[in-house]
C-alpha cells in the first residue's frame, strides 16, 4: 500500500515501542453533532481492533442529558464483549457513573478533571477542588476492586478564557489527582495550543513533583499543526503513551476552540518512520477510517488518511 514507505530512520534516545491510546469513538464521536447509531460505533471498535490498537476508550458513562452521542453506553459495551486482549477504558463522571461501568465489566475508568477554574465550571459545573472532591471516592472505590484509573487533565497548555496557563498551576492540580491514587495521568491540550519547548517544561516539572514519565500520558490537538511536533517532544522526554483519535475526529464540545485530536494515522505514520514499534497495521487503520468518514458523510481531515485512501483510489 505505501510501497515500503515511510522508510523506518531510528533517532538516538526515542523509545522503542509507544502505546496508542485511541480515543475516537469516544472523543471522537462524543463531539459529532448527530447520534452515531450504537451498531456502527461498536463496528468501529471492533475494526480498530482488527488494526491493532490494544487501548480504545469505547465510551462515557455521563449522564445523557450532557453528552447525548455517547447516551447508548449500556447497549453499547455489551457488544465488545467478543474483543480480546484490547482493553477498553471508559469515561466516568462520579460514582453512579462508575457503578453503570463496573456493573457492565468494565475494568479500566478514566475521570475528567481541568487545570483551570473556568473550564472546571464549564465542563462539571464545579470548582477545581470540588470536581477533585467528587473524584475520590470514585478512585478510591476503583482502585479497592482493582479497577485500572487514567486521570485526564485538561487546559494544561492553555484555556480559551484564562488565556496562558502557569506551569505550577498545571503541576499542582496535576499532582493533586494523582495523589488520589489514579494509575496513569494525561496531559490535555485541548485548545491545541502547545509547542515544544511548554510540552518539555511540563514534562521536567511534573518529574520533579514526583510524578513519573512512566505514568504520563500526552493528548494534543491539532488547533496550530503543532500535534505531531508535541509529540516528538514528549517522546524525547520518554513519554511512551499517546492518546489520537482514527481519523483525526474530535475537539471538545465545551472548548468552542477546540479542533481536532491528533489523527492515529498520522502518528503511526511518523512512528514507523522512526521505527518505533505501535503494533498497528496502517493499512487497515486507515481502510477503518476511511469507512467510518463515509458513515459521517465527510471526508477524514487526517493527512495521512487523505494520502493514502487518493494512493488507493
Amino acid at each position: 500500500m505505501t510501497d515500503g514507505l515511510p522508510m523506518a530512520v531510528p533517532v538516538q534516545d526515542l523509545p522503542p515501542r509507544v502505546r496508542i491510546h485511541e480515543v475516537g469513538a469516544r472523543d471522537g464521536l462524543q463531539n459529532e453533532k448527530t447520534v452515531v447509531p450504537t451498531e456502527v460505533k461498536a463496528e468501529f471498535i471492533h475494526r480498530l481492533a482488527d488494526a491493532g490498537l490494544a487501548t480504545i476508550e469505547a465510551t462515557s458513562f455521563v449522564h445523557p442529558k450532557w453528552v447525548p452521542q455517547l447516551a447508548d453506553a449500556e447497549q453499547l459495551f455489551p457488544l465488545l464483549g467478543d474483543i480480546e486482549g484490547v482493553a477498553l477504558p471508559v469515561l466516568v463522571p462520579n460514582e453512579r457513573g462508575l457503578e453503570r461501568a463496573t456493573a457492565l465489566g468494565a475494568r479500566r475508568i478514566a475521570v475528567f478533571g481541568s487545570a483551570t477554574e473556568t473550564f472546571a465550571q464549564r465542563n462539571l459545573n464545579r470548582t477545581v477542588d470540588e470536581s477533585l472532591a467528587m473524584f475520590e471516592p470514585v478512585v478510591a472505590k476503583a482502585r479497592a476492586d482493582k479497577i485500572h484509573v487514567r486521570g485526564y487533565l485538561s487546559m494544561c497548555f492553555g484555556d480559551p478564557w484564562e488565556g496562558p496557563v502557569p506551569v505550577h498551576q498545571v503541576v499542582r492540580v496535576a499532582k493533586r489527582l494523582m495523589d488520589l491514587g489514579c494509575d496513569e495521568l494525561s496531559l490535555g491540550d485541548t485548545i491545541g495550543v502547545a509547542t515544544p519547548g511548554h510540552v518539555q517544561n511540563l514534562l521536567a516539572e511534573l518529574n520533579e513533583e514526583g510524578v513519573p514519565t512512566s505514568a504520563i500520558g500526552v493528548h494534543f490537538h491539532d488547533t496550530y499543526g503543532q500535534a505531531l511536533a508535541n509529540t516528538l517532544a514528549a517522546l524525547q522526554h520518554g513519554v511512551t503513551t499517546v492518546d489520537a483519535s482514527a481519523g483525526g475526529l474530535g475537539g471538545c464540545p465545551y472548548a468552542k476552540s477546540a479542533t481536532g485530536n491528533l489523527a492515529t494515522e498520522d502518528l503511526v505514520w511518523m512512528l514507523d518512520g522512526l521505527g518505533i514499534e505501535a503494533g498497528v497495521d496502517l493499512g487497515r487503520l486507515t481502510a477503518t477510517s476511511v469507512w467510518m468518514a463515509e458513515q459521517l458523510g465527510r471526508p477524514s481531515p487526517s493527512r495521512t488518511v487523505r494520502a493514502l485512501s487518493h494512493k488507493e483510489s
